[in-house]
């Protein structure tokens, strides 16, 4: 059926943002837009950087008022 409809799937995929679960006989796969891939690669970049992780999480835990104006790093 993915197939058939790859095309639609693609554009689906596109415009709502949501994954889609392609099942087959041998295992399966993920169809994401590829705006969604890029930002889970950025993400995954940010994160291996230990002092922009770092910032991140001290930035989440304490609030937008209180985050930092600059970047130490």
């Amino acid at each position: 059926e993915a197939r058939a409809n790859r095309y639609q799937l693609i554009d689906d995929t596109s415009v709502s943002h949501e994954p889609m679960v392609i099942t087959g006989d041998c295992g399966n796969a993920v169809l994401l837009a590829e705006d969604d891939r890029n930002a889970i690669n950025e993400t995954l970049h940010r994160l291996s950087v230990w002092e922009m992780r770092e910032s991140i999480l001290d930035g989440m835990h304490k609030g937008i008022n209180r985050s930092a104006t600059e970047l130490e790093w």
